[in-house]
């Protein structure tokens, strides 16, 4: 006990939400308790986590066996022994200051039952309770000691109520705080990371066809769990434990409850395999629980996708406010909306519970009947579970019957979605699922032409294209596309018709602008300035044009003008002022809007003037148009800014990581010189910064792709971050950041003579050019290790990893202006070297169409069609026709149907044909 301390900030914090929740709650949940009397005895393992236990991890950080701690209304009294004594001393002046409660410590000599210490605490809480004295315990705490034996008998002989406060206390762990939610975060990241582990020993076991026990693989998990170093967790290995035994079960026997163990039967080769694993950090617990499908049918694959849909709703509904039952309410009402007829009746009785200190916190289950609200800060293990399925065409009896189940970690947040923190770990269909029984034949090398006359006429000699089931390498690709078209076709449908139910938000959407209506050049004929000569003049603090009528100075506002020209005739200059009218756009866009309010008046198109003053008319000309721009690109900024979606604020990082020297695209704005700048990783976000001040935030939640690409053929080594919502950068909008540093300079000799072959110099220029790229491209390595492992440790839930592009995939084409490098990535098909940089998520693409493919051109296109109709269609032209075959089997692998066509298409009345009629479009 010597060599801990007590976090004095942590107990003064949750010392007063203690007495703050017991005086606020004295009736329900504390049962009118005036004071609390909680003992713990000897340290045991069965004793572990009690709510008592709890307690004092929730207080102190740390347990303190054969202790009795009584709160009353104005003191703590503590019995426990010196040493224990010595540890809680200097809490007496925090619990003082911050809840106005004095520490009485009671120290227990040797050979001191503490029976007497036991009667004065109860006497001081009777005392100030006024003598009617309810005393507070847990009675389903069963402790092992002397200590606690004799603070039962005490209490029991005391003549004072007693009343369960087991619902006050855990009602005090429900919300946790954030180094609470952290604790939390770390144990639902072991836990992931255990799970990886686990399907790697499941697929070693199917791969080689071994007889491993469930108990076995229950061994192996654990050990992962408590020594977390040897799957390359970086947890310490003492705050590491498991919240029951890890879980595996298949073949057949299926038991969703935690309490299941695993038996000693061998995992099954094939059908449905569960695994359920829980952990601990700091005593803070995560739960996880993952089905893995073996050659699976179609109706185990509806099923999943069912039972995935509900987790997804029950996640959903937790959200601060709500009922807990919503959670049930919405896992239930999904599975009966699935189509799959009885699936609703095989849900669990809940579907999941609250958890922290204790795994499962009973007062909190997300079960039909418990309206209790949900609140911030409280974590849930959302557990979602069909138990008593069945398969009839299954051949093995034993796969006959099988349950499926998901399980998530999640912290409800004050606003928007809860939080899943054991994300990391996937969970999709496509990733869960394994077919062994029916692999693709792998093409195979072309014959020669002289094949067929060398076995032409030989016994016992057949050609594997002889075979009625040998299926080419064209033929496999086309039926996976022929099973994408219909996929496509169905999903096409579905979204196009709910679109078209709720509509598609257009006539929502206001033009950018300002209203015409409301724009005042001046308030009052007071402010507008006098002239002295009847001229056109220019106001640019008002932004208003006056122009001469009847003699008189009329101001029009600059966004009442459509243009303005001038033309010189022999000693005269003729200045046209044209205005918007009813058919026309001027600032505010779209249709001129006091027409639309009063159709029947009739409004000025232009006005002509005539001077002599040639050199005046020019230069009100060029100052009215000048006057126009800027207050056209201030609107726009402005219009800009008025959409972007408000960003968290940036956390500085206890530590954090940095690159120096870099430079963005798109640039900062501002004066002077461009300076190089540094990023920096903090705990949500980067931070850019420049010598002048001039930088940007990057927030983590607000990026929904990140790209590192080296230096190998390009000059530049670069970060890409492409974003969820769009951040200004000087007075633009943008989706797309960068940051990259040059790894050569660009020298020009001044002679332009030509070096030697083996010019010494010339050879000593490479290597040091080389040695430059190697070391950035290091740089660059670490920065990205260190922030990746960051994102895995901290923030699993955004599942975020740097893309890196495939070279090999590469090809050249044209989607802007010039002819560049695009290549795919895993998620993605990028060009980040020029800009404007092309970023294509492959879940937005709906369809790729290849043009112009055939007559031997050279040169092919390649229009992209997004999911959203009312996107542009994506070009990039003049591909070289020697890639098409590598394009065509990257389509494939990615799952993304493809069609071909001689022509290019206009894609604009396609689509919007498409959107008029998706079921005529289906069906033709």
């Amino acid at each position: 006990m010597g060599d801990i301390a007590i976090d004095q900030k942590t107990f003064r914090k949750r010392l007063k939400l203690l007495y703050d929740s017991w005086k606020a709650n004295r009736s329900p949940l504390w049962e009118s308790a005036s004071a609390l009397g909680i003992a713990v005895g000897s340290t045991s393992e069965d004793l572990r986590y009690l709510k008592s236990i709890s307690l004092h991890l929730w207080l102190f950080g740390y347990e303190l066996p054969d202790t009795v701690i009584v709160f009353t209304e104005k003191e703590m009294h503590v019995l426990t022994s010196q040493k224990k004594a010595n540890l809680l001393q200097p809490l007496k002046e925090a619990a003082q200051e911050e809840a106005g409660v004095a520490v009485v410590l009671h120290v227990k000599a040797k050979g001191d039952d503490g029976g007497g210490a036991m009667e004065d605490m109860i006497a001081a809480a009777k005392e100030q309770s006024g003598g009617a004295l309810t005393l507070g315990h847990l009675p389903k705490d069963q402790h092992q000691g002397a200590l606690a034996a004799l603070w039962g008998q005490k209490a029991a002989g005391s003549g004072a109520a007693l009343a369960d406060v087991s619902g006050g206390l855990a009602d005090l762990f429900g919300v946790k705080d954030e180094g609470e939610v952290l604790n939390v975060k770390k144990a639902a990241f072991l836990a992931g990371k255990v799970m990886a582990h686990a399907v790697e020993q499941i697929e070693e076991a199917i791969d080689q066809e071994k007889k491993v026990k469930h108990s076995k693989l229950s061994e192996l998990v654990e050990a992962a769990i408590t020594e977390p170093t040897k799957i390359g967790v970086k947890l310490k290995a003492e705050n590491c434990d498991i919240a029951y035994p890890p879980i595996f079960q298949s073949g057949g026997k299926f038991d969703l409850k935690l309490s299941a163990a695993s038996d000693e039967a061998p995992l099954a080769q094939e059908g449905v395999i569960t695994v359920a694993i829980g952990t601990r950090y700091a005593s803070y617990c995560a739960n996880i629980a993952r089905t893995y499908i073996v050659d699976g049918s179609k109706q185990q694959e509806a099923e999943y996708g069912a039972l995935l849909a509900a987790q997804s709703a029950a996640i959903a509904a937790l959200t601060a406010g709500a009922p807990a039952c919503d959670a049930y309410s919405a896992a239930h009402a999904a599975l009966a909306g699935s189509g799959l007829p009885g699936l609703a009746d095989r849900l669990t009785k809940n579907v999941g519970f609250a958890m922290g200190l204790e795994f499962r916190e009973s007062h909190a289950l997300l079960g039909p009947k418990n309206s209790t609200p949900v609140r911030a800060g409280q974590v849930f293990n959302v557990a979602v579970g069909l138990a008593g399925l069945g398969d009839a065409a299954a051949k093995d009896p034993a796969l006959q019957s099988y349950a499926l189940q998901i399980a998530d970690t999640v912290v409800v947040r004050p606003q928007g979605p809860p939080e899943v923190m054991t994300a990391a770990a996937p969970k999709e269909f496509d990733k869960i699922s394994y077919t062994l029984k029916a692999e693709d034949e792998e093409e195979e090398d072309a014959r020669p032409e002289a094949f067929d006359e060398i076995t032409n006429g030989l016994p016992g000699k057949k050609l594997r294209s002889d075979d009625p089931n040998y299926k080419s390498a064209e033929q496999l690709r086309r039926e996976k596309q022929d099973e994408l078209l219909r996929q496509k076709n169905a999903e096409t449908l579905r979204r196009l018709t709910a679109q078209a139910r709720g509509g598609d938000g257009s006539g929502a959407r206001a033009a950018a602008g300002r209203i015409i209506s409301q724009i005042q050049a001046y308030r009052s004929i007071n402010d507008v300035p006098q002239h002295r000569e009847l001229r056109i003049a220019v106001d640019s603090g008002a932004e208003a044009v006056l122009l001469p009528l009847y003699g008189v100075l009329v101001p029009f506002h600059i966004t009442t003008l459509k243009s303005i020209t001038s033309n010189q005739d022999n000693d005269h200059a003729y200045i046209r002022v044209s205005f918007n009218f009813g058919g026309g756009g001027g600032l505010g866009g779209g249709a001129y809007e006091p027409a639309q309010r009063y159709p029947d008046l009739v409004f000025l198109k232009d006005l002509t003037f005539r001077t002599s003053d040639v050199r005046h008319a020019s230069k009100v000309v060029q100052d009215i148009k000048l006057l126009r721009s800027n207050v056209l690109s201030r609107d726009k900024e402005r219009a800009e800014r008025a959409t972007l979606v408000t960003q968290e604020k940036l956390i500085r990082g206890k530590r954090v990581f940095r690159l120096p020297d870099l430079w963005v695209r798109p640039g900062l704005g501002g004066r002077g010189r461009k300076t190089p700048g540094a990023l920096e990783a903090h705990a949500n976000g980067f931070r850019y910064m420049n010598p002048k001040g001039e930088g940007v935030d990057v927030m983590y939640r607000n990026i929904r792709h990140a790209f590192f690409q080296q230096a190998e053929n390009e000059i530049v080594t670069l970060l890409h971050f492409h974003l969820v919502d769009p951040i200004m950068m000087g007075n633009k909008k943008t989706r797309d950041v960068q940051f990259y540093l040059e790894v050569m300079d660009v020298v020009q000799t001044l002679d332009g003579g030509r070096r030697a072959l083996h010019d010494p110099d010339e050879i000593e220029d490479e290597q040091r050019e080389r040695d430059r790229r190697n070391k950035i491209n290091g740089d660059f390595q670490q920065f990205v290790k260190r922030v990746q492992e960051m994102w895995e440790r901290d923030l699993p839930d955004l599942n975020l990893e740097f893309d890196i592009p495939f070279r090999e995939l590469a090809f050249e084409g044209v989607p802007h202006r010039s002819t560049v490098t695009v290549m795919p990535t895993v998620n993605c098909i990028v060009e980040l070297t020029e800009m404007p940089f092309t970023v294509v998520s492959l879940e937005d693409i709906e369809v790729v169409n290849l043009e112009r493919v055939g007559f031997n051109l050279k040169n092919f296109d390649m229009a992209i069609v997004f999911k959203d109709f009312t996107r542009d269609v994506l070009r990039i032209d003049a591909i070289p026709t020697k890639k098409l075959d590598t394009i065509r089997d990257w389509l494939v692998s990615v799952k993304i149907k493809y069609f071909e066509s001689k022509l290019n298409l206009s894609w604009k009345p396609i689509l919007k044909s498409i959107m008029e009629d998706p079921q005529g479009f289906v069906e033709q």
